[in-house]
């Protein structure tokens, strides 16, 4: 047989050392056809490994065999019984390894391997490996423990409507949340592994056909390069795959949200998975991706719209109004009301310190209280949060360290940041209030818009995978700043946003749109009516000859294609992935 003439050629081989870097390193170390040898190199390779399991055993002809395998990885139960079934029911050739995986193993996933890179890569993902005497292959058995934790609500994206389970950190279980979403065969997860010594899976996902066929190779690309001993999180490829390495804005979004990562991967976009974390990388991400929540496409349009206006208000109230009241009470008192502007001084007559120095003051308390509160216990952190906010902010206004007005814009500013859905687009923001803070300080409202430009012009500059970070709004596309500023109705947005440059651009059929436009908002009304009186066929002709659009464009809308005639409809729907 091939398995035997194989394990002849390789009868006594001489195997690799015991210390490495990597275990790309041992690829060139073959399984040998001699189970002891094996077994020998193994010990020393597992030394001080207490939770590698190495079972000898002898199937039922009186081959000896040996499984090889981690504690915790693999399901106790399902092992015992894949041996069992060994000893007791194979009949075959001991050569015959071929016949004992197709028979015999009852197992899903098996894969045959010859050097000791590939086997260690399986067993130490949970895999089993089975070496035979006299073969020189070992047989992987996927016989891989349940996931340590069950799926849950998200969270660091919480909703009302929609729903609600999050990612978890095992990479296959977080695959499947996706392909149960987007059922079809186009949906490809490209797999990875990086780190040379934690070996981490790593999954690629997109959708053929819509995405652009240039965006997958650049971050397969990217990922490629990486050559670092171990990946844990998401965060750690973050800083090798972004486009600016030394800016504050995030180029890279993150949910551990499902139905957020499929909505980005049906606009076109990519999905990086990590197992270990439940956080999923999506690239390319513009700005305006971290102020739109995917709940914004579960509710109503009318109050959807509301939220995004009021996070886009509070966006800049975070930002600038620290800065903003150091600058009105230092060097432009003309800009406050008079009745305001007496009352600031009145607060501020016993306040030892300028300013800029109580708003720091209490920004830097802010802060602190609010790291505080996510490290501490949920229900611990909660309390803390609130009550030293309160309880710190009243004795230092007490104590004349710091005016009541200062405590109020610290507050609405604090609370303006929480608008904020993403938490790392939010993280940025709070970074840059310092700086602003300070110039405003010395050059006042110049300072400000000199800041401000200085921001813009850094964002302008800014690619994401070699998508302007500004986009839609810079470099300016009607359609998708127009459905970036208000969420359309569902009918009406056709089109996926174009600055992702997707292969198929259209999203859904324009029939509805153009029906639910003929018939003033109300769908189905054409067809009631039919339904309660029938028309003549006098009636029916006129009918018909009252339309005076060409018979192409009907034919568009059979097929689904948008009216050029409409300069709105074809709108690409941009952020509409959150």
């Amino acid at each position: 047989m091939k398995a035997k003439e194989k394990g002849k050629k390789n009868k006594t081989p001489s195997l690799g050392p015991t210390t490495f870097s990597s275990l790309k390193d041992l690829k060139d170390v073959p399984v040998s056809s001699a189970l002891d040898e094996n077994e020998s190199y193994l010990k020393e390779l597992f030394a001080d490994c207490s939770d590698v399991v190495m079972r000898p055993f002898e199937a039922d002809p009186g081959v000896r065999s040996l499984a090889v395998m981690v504690d915790g990885l693999v399901n106790s139960t399902l092992v015992q019984r894949s041996l069992e079934m060994l000893m007791t029911y194979w009949q075959e050739e001991p050569n015959d390894v071929e016949e004992l995986v197709e028979r015999v193993i009852p197992a899903s996933q098996i894969k045959l391997v010859d050097n000791y890179e590939d086997m260690l890569d399986g067993v130490l993902s949970g895999d089993t490996a089975l070496l035979i005497e006299g073969n020189a292959q070992a047989i992987l058995i996927e016989l891989r423990g349940p996931n340590l934790r069950s799926i849950s609500k998200p969270s660091t994206e919480e909703i009302v409507r929609g729903p609600q389970e999050g990612f978890i950190e095992s990479i296959r279980t977080n695959t499947s949340l996706i392909r149960r979403r987007i059922k079809t065969p186009q949906l490809k997860m490209k797999p990875l592994k990086l780190g040379r010594r934690s070996r981490t899976n790593v999954a690629v996902a997109y959708v053929e056909g819509i995405v652009d066929p240039k965006l997958v190779p650049e971050v397969m690309a990217r990922l490629s390069r990486i050559d670092v001993d171990a990946i844990f999180e998401t965060g750690q490829l973050e800083e090798y795959i972004q486009d600016s390495a030394f800016s504050p804005f995030p180029q890279v979004q993150i949910s551990e949200r499902p139905d957020a990562v499929c909505a980005a991967l049906m606009n076109g976009r990519i999905a990086i998975l990590v197992d270990g974390t439940p956080m999923v990388m999506i690239v390319p991400t513009v700005f305006i991706n971290f102020l739109l929540t995917v709940e914004d496409h579960y509710e109503r349009f009318q109050f959807s719209t509301f939220l995004r206006w009021l996070r886009y208000t509070f966006l800049i109230l975070s930002l600038l109004v620290p800065s903003l009241f150091v600058a009105a009470t230092t060097f432009h008192p003309e800009m406050i009301p008079t009745s305001i502007l007496l009352s600031i001084a009145a607060d501020r007559e016993q306040i030892p310190f300028p300013a800029v120095i109580e708003v720091l003051i209490m920004e830097v308390i802010f802060e602190a209280l609010r790291e505080a509160g996510i490290r501490l216990p949920k229900q611990i952190g909660s309390a803390l949060s609130i009550l030293g906010a309160l309880i710190i902010g009243q004795a230092a206004v007490e104590a004349g360290i710091v005016s009541a007005p200062v405590v109020i814009v610290v507050s609405i500013t604090g609370i303006a940041s929480f608008t904020i859905p993403q938490y790392n687009g939010a993280v940025a923001l709070r970074l840059l209030r310092f700086p602003l803070v300070i110039i405003s300080s010395i050059f006042g409202i110049y300072g400000i818009l000199l800041g401000t430009v200085l921001l813009i012009g850094h964002m302008a500059n800014l690619r994401s995978f070699g998508i302007p970070y500004l986009a839609p709004i810079a470099p300016a596309s009607t359609g998708d700043m127009e459905m970036t500023l208000i969420r359309m109705p569902h009918w009406y947005s056709v089109r996926r946003p174009g600055y992702l440059h997707p292969q198929d651009e259209v999203r859904r059929s324009m029939q509805v749109k153009n029906d639910i436009k003929q018939q003033g908002g109300s769908v189905g009304k054409d067809s009631q009516e039919s339904g309660q009186s029938k028309p003549s066929g006098n009636q029916q002709d006129s009918g018909s000859g009252a339309s005076n659009e060409p018979q192409q464009r009907q034919q568009d809308r059979q097929d689904g294609r948008p009216d050029d005639k409409d300069p709105r409809g074809g709108g690409p729907e941009g952020g509409a992935d959150s």
